[in-house]
C-alpha cells in the first residue's frame, strides 16, 4: 500500500467525483486496517522531497486531523489513540516530521511544523518527547535560512498548542532568545524575521518571568518596536499584533514605553498600509478595554488612589489620540454599508473612539465637538458622515448631563438629515446615531427627557419614512425604533407610543414583505423591532396585539405550505419560520401576562399549537429552537390545559432532549420541560419516566456540551415540585448524580474566571434540584426517604461556603436550600444543622447581605431552622 499512497492521495484531490470518492474510501480502509502503518506512510510521504507537493500537503493534513478534533470527546479519543501507539512507530513518525523541516518545499515545511506542534501538545504534558525543544533550538543555528524559518514557525505553533506550565523556565528562556534573535534587524532574511515575529506572538504567554525582569523586557520591547519599522509590510503587521497582545497581557508593564508606542502607532495610522494601520489602532482599543475593565472592577469610588492598577494611559494620550482617530473617520470606503463583514480604517477609528469615550467619559466631548461642528454641514459627504459617526461614537461613556444639551440641539438636525441628505452613507450613519441616542439617553432614568410629546410624533414619522429607504438605511431605522420602544418599557400605563402603535406595527409588517428584505438583515431587524414594540406596549394597546395573532399565524401557515424548495430557499424558509415563532412567543408572553387578555387569547391556543407541531414536522434545528421557546410560553399561559397537547407534542420533546449535536436546542428543550412542569403540575406524571430517563442519559453523556448540565439539574427540581412524593422512584438515580456533581463543583481552587462562572452555574442547578425535591416532598409521609441525603447536602453547603467564590445567585439558592431542608425534615434536620460547620456563619452572612433577595431568603431560612431546632 505504501507504494500507492502517493497516487491515492492525489486521487483524493481529483476533479472527478468518483475517483475522489474511491480514493477517500481506500484511505479510510487503510487507516482502519492498520493505523500505525497508515500514519507512518503518511509521515514518510510528507518527508519525501521527491513526491509531488499536493500529495505531501494532504498527507500532512490527514496526520494533523488524526491528532486533533474540535469536539472535546473526539479530541480526547484521538489523544488516547496516539498515546497507545507503539513507541517505535511514534519515534519513526517524529523523525520523519523533524526531517521535513529542512525540506526546500515551503508547503511541506509549514505542514510539518503544524503536525509537530500537535504531537507536542499531546506528548509534552505526559513528559514524553523531552528532547524536542532542544533539537529544534539546535536547528536555529543551521545555515540554510529556510530551516531556521521552519523551526521558528514550529516553535510558534508549539507555544500555541501547549500551556506554559508544561515547559520549564530554562527552555522558555532559550525559546524566547531564539525567537527574539530571529526578529532582530540584523537578521538578513525576511522570511526568518516574519516567522520569528509570528512565533513571538504565540510565545508571549510564556514570557511572564521575562517581563518582570527590566533588562529582558526592555530588550523584547525594543526588538518588537524596531520590527514595526521593517521595510516588509507583513513583518510590520505581525509586530503590531505583538504589541496588541502585550497591551492586554502586560498592561501594567507598559508605562516606560507608552510614549514611544504612541509615536510609532500614530505614524503607522497616518502613513502605513491599511493592515498595519488597523493593528496600530487596535493597540489603543486594547488599552481602552484594559482600562474600562479596571475602572469597572474598582467602581467609581476611588479618588486617585495609588493602589488601583490603572495608569490612565488613555486620559494622558487624549489630546493627541483623539485628533488621530478623528482623521481616520474621513477614510471611508464607498460601499462599506452594503458589506456585512466590512472593516476598514474609518470603522476601526470610530470603534476606538467609542471605547475612548467609555474610558474617559466627559473629557472626550470638548475634543470631538469642534470636529463635528466643522464638518457636519460640509458639501463633501465624507465630512458629513465622519462628523455624524464621531457624534454617534461618543454617546456611551459621558454623563447624560454633559450630552443632553448637545443632543437636544442635534436631534432636529439628525431627523432632517435622515430624510433629506442626498447620500446613503450619511443616512445610514445618521439612523445609527439616532439609535445610539435612544439607547443611551432615553428611558425612565433620564431626569430631563430628550423625547417629549412635542417631538415624539416627528421622530416616529421620520423613522417610519426611513424604513422605506434602501435596505441598509431601513435596517438602521428599525434599530432606532427598537431602542425608542425599549425606553418606554417601564413607563406604566401611558406610553407616548400608544397613539402610533397601529401605524408602527403596520409599517414594520410592510418592511418584512419588502422584496429586498433579505439584504442587510432587514427582515430580521424588522421582526426584532416588532417584538420589542409589542413587549414594551401597555394594556391600552392589548386589543391591537391580539389582532396581530391571526396575522402572524397566517404568515407561519404560508411558510408551511411551500412545496419543493431548493436548499437555499429552504434555509430562507427556516429562518422566516424562526422569526415568526419568535414573534408569536413575545405576543403569547405579552397577552398571557394579564388575565383578561389571556382569556381572549385562549381562542387561538389550539391553532397556534397546531402550527408549532407542523413546524417541528419540518425537522430543522433552528426552527426547533424558536418553536420550542414559543411552546414554553404557551405552556405558561395555558397552565393545566396544556395537558391536551402532550400526547402529540411529547415525541418532539424527546427529540429535543436527544439532540446532543445542537446543544442549544437540547438546553432550550430542558427549559421547556420546566415550563411544562409548572403548567401541568402532577398532570405531567405519565410522561416523567421517559423524561427522567432522557435527562439522566444526557447527564452521563460525554458528548453533550457542559453548558446543558446545570439546567438539567434545575429541571430535576421542577419535576419534583410538580409530582411531589411521586418523585420517590427517581431518588436512587438522581441523588447520586447530584452528589457526584456537587463534589466536583465544591473544589475549584485555582480555576480561571470562565471555570468559576461555570462552577457557579452548576452549583445553582444542583441547589435548585435539592430545593425542588425538598419542597416537593414537604408534608408527605415519605419525607423520611430524604433523611439519608441530608448530611451530604449540608456538607456541600459547607464546602461551597468555605471556597468563598460563590456569586449572589448561588448564595440566595444555597441559603434557600438550608431553609428547605429544615422546613421539610423538621426535627430530623435540627440536630444535623447544629452540627454543621458553617451553617450559622453562612446564615449570619446572608442576613447582613446588602442584596434584599438574599436577605429575604435568609430570614425565611432562619425561621425554618429555629422551628426545626425547637421541636
Amino acid at each position: 500500500m505504501a507504494m500507492e499512497v502517493t497516487q491515492v492521495l492525489l486521487n483524493a484531490q481529483a476533479v472527478d467525483g468518483n475517483v475522489r470518492k474511491h480514493a477517500e474510501e481506500s484511505l479510510k480502509q487503510f487507516q482502519e486496517q492498520n493505523l500505525p502503518s497508515f500514519l507512518f506512510s503518511l509521515s514518510g510521504e510528507l518527508a519525501n522531497d521527491e513526491k509531488p507537493v499536493d500529495s505531501r500537503k494532504l498527507a500532512g493534513l490527514i496526520l494533523k486531523n488524526a491528532l486533533d478534533a474540535k469536539e472535546q470527546h473526539r479530541k480526547f479519543e484521538l489523544v488516547q489513540r496516539w498515546l497507545s501507539l507503539d513507541a517505535a512507530v511514534k519515534s519513526q513518525i517524529k523523525t520523519c516530521l523533524l526531517q521535513t523541516l529542512s525540506s526546500p518545499v515551503p508547503d511541506a515545511r509549514s505542514t510539518a511544523s503544524q503536525v509537530i506542534a500537535k504531537v507536542a501538545g499531546i506528548e509534552l504534558p505526559q513528559k514524553q518527547w523531552p528532547e524536542l525543544i532542544g533539537s529544534l533550538l539546535s536547528n536555529i543555528h543551521q545555515l540554510p535560512s529556510h530551516v531556521k524559518q521552519a523551526t521558528l514557525e514550529t516553535l510558534g505553533y508549539l507555544c500555541e498548542e501547549v500551556s506554559p506550565d508544561v515547559v520549564d523556565q530554562d527552555q522558555v528562556n532559550k525559546i524566547l532568545t531564539a525567537v527574539v534573535q530571529g526578529m532582530n534587524s540584523s537578521e538578513g532574511n525576511n522570511d526568518v524575521r516574519l516567522a520569528a515575529t509570528r512565533a513571538l506572538y504565540n510565545a508571549l504567554g510564556f514570557a511572564q518571568a521575562n517581563f518582570t525582569n527590566d533588562m529582558e523586557r526592555d530588550y523584547i520591547m525594543r526588538v518588537v518596536c524596531e520590527a514595526t519599522l521593517s521595510p516588509e509590510v507583513k513583518i510590520r503587521q505581525a509586530a503590531f499584533e505583538c504589541l496588541v497582545s502585550i497591551s492586554s497581557t502586560y498592561y501594567e508593564k507598559l508605562a516606560p514605553y507608552i510614549q514611544d508606542i504612541f509615536n510609532i502607532t500614530a505614524k503607522a495610522v497616518r502613513e502605513d498600509e491599511e493592515p498595519v494601520a488597523l493593528q496600530a489602532i487596535e493597540f489603543w482599543s486594547s488599552i481602552c478595554d484594559e482600562e474600562i475593565d479596571i475602572l469597572e472592577e474598582y467602581g467609581g469610588d476611588f479618588s486617585g488612589d495609588s493602589d488601583i492598577p490603572c495608569f490612565y494611559f488613555i486620559k494622558q494620550a487624549l489630546p493627541a489620540l483623539v485628533p488621530m482617530l478623528l482623521e481616520t473617520l474621513l477614510k471611508q470606503e464607498e460601499d462599506q454599508d452594503q458589506d456585512e463583514g466590512a472593516w476598514n480604517l474609518a470603522m476601526a477609528g470610530g470603534t476606538c473612539l467609542g471605547l475612548v469615550a467609555r474610558t474617559v467619559g466627559d473629557d472626550i466631548v470638548p475634543l470631538v465637538m469642534p470636529f463635528i461642528e466643522e464638518n457636519i454641514t460640509k458639501p463633501d459627504w465624507r465630512q458629513r458622515e465622519a462628523a455624524t459617526y464621531a457624534f454617534g461614537s461618543i454617546l456611551e461613556g459621558p454623563s447624560p448631563d454633559k450630552l443632553a444639551p448637545i443632543v437636544n440641539v442635534a436631534l432636529n438636525f439628525m431627523l432632517s438629515a435622515l430624510t433629506k441628505d442626498p447620500n446613503n452613507h450619511v443616512k445610514d450613519t445618521t439612523a445609527w446615531t439616532l439609535g445610539r441616542i435612544f439607547e443611551f439617553l432615553h428611558g425612565s432614568t433620564m431626569e430631563t427627557p430628550i423625547i417629549t410629546h412635542a417631538n415624539c410624533q416627528q421622530i416616529i414619522t421620520v423613522l417610519l419614512l426611513s424604513m422605506q429607504d434602501v435596505p441598509n438605511v431601513a435596517e438602521k431605522a428599525c434599530g432606532a425604533l427598537y431602542f425608542l420602544a425599549q425606553g418606554y418599557e417601564d413607563v406604566g400605563s401611558a406610553s407616548p407610543l400608544t397613539p402610533f402603535f397601529q401605524e408602527i406595527v403596520q409599517s414594520l409588517l410592510t418592511v418584512t414583505h419588502r422584496k429586498d428584505a433579505g439584504e442587510s438583515r432587514l427582515r430580521t431587524s424588522a421582526y426584532e423591532t416588532l417584538n420589542e414594540v409589542v413587549r414594551c406596549s401597555t394594556d391600552e394597546t392589548a386589543p391591537m396585539v391580539l389582532q396581530l395573532v391571526p396575522v402572524i399565524m397566517m404568515e407561519l401557515h404560508q411558510t408551511l405550505e411551500a412545496q419543493k424548495l431548493s436548499s437555499d430557499e429552504r434555509e430562507k424558509q427556516n429562518e422566516l419560520q424562526g422569526l415568526l415563532c419568535g414573534c408569536l412567543q413575545v405576543i403569547i408572553q405579552k397577552l398571557g401576562s394579564s388575565e383578561p387578555t389571556k382569556y381572549v387569547f385562549m381562542q387561538y391556543a389550539d391553532q397556534v399549537m397546531g402550527l408549532f407541531l407542523r413546524v417541528f414536522a419540518c425537522r430543522s434545528a433552528t426552527v426547533h429552537e424558536e418553536a420550542m421557546l414559543a411552546i414554553g410560553a404557551l405552556a405558561n399561559s395555558t397552565g393545566p390545559d396544556f395537558a391536551k397537547y402532550m400526547p402529540e407534542f411529547y415525541k418532539y420533546l424527546e427529540m429535543g432532549l436527544q439532540n446532543f449535536e445542537e446543544y442549544q436546542v437540547c438546553a432550550v428543550t430542558v427549559g421547556v420541560v420546566g415550563d411544562i412542569c409548572r403548567a401541568l403540575e402532577d398532570k405531567i406524571l405519565p410522561y416523567c419516566d421517559g423524561i427522567m430517563t432522557l435527562l439522566l442519559k444526557d447527564l452521563s453523556s460525554n458528548q453533550l456540551h457542559r453548558s446543558v448540565k446545570p439546567p438539567i439539574f434545575s429541571c430535576f427540581g421542577d419535576i419534583a415540585l410538580a409530582i411531589g412524593e411521586n418523585f420517590e422512584k427517581y431518588l436512587m438515580y438522581a441523588m447520586p448524580m447530584l452528589q457526584s456533581a456537587a463534589e466536583l463543583s465544591s473544589h475549584t481552587a485555582g480555576a480561571d474566571d470562565e471555570m468559576t462562572e461555570y462552577t457557579n452555574l452548576l452549583r445553582n442547578g444542583i441547589l435548585e434540584a435539592y430545593s425542588g425535591i425538598f419542597q416537593g416532598f414537604k408534608n408527605s409521609p415519605k419525607t423520611q426517604l430524604l433523611i439519608p441525603y441530608a448530611p451530604h447536602i449540608l456538607q456541600f453547603l459547607d464546602s461551597i461556603y468555605m471556597e468563598k467564590d460563590m456569586d449572589d445567585v448561588v448564595m440566595k439558592t444555597a441559603i434557600g436550600v438550608l431553609g428547605d431542608l429544615a422546613d421539610t425534615l423538621g426535627s430530623n434536620a435540627g440536630s444535623l444543622i447544629q452540627q454543621s460547620l458553617s451553617s450559622k456563619d453562612f446564615l449570619n452572612e446572608c442576613l447582613s447581605s446588602e442584596d434584599h433577595l438574599i436577605k429575604e431568603s435568609a430570614e425565611w431560612a432562619k425561621l425554618a431552622i429555629s422551628r426545626a431546632i425547637s421541636v
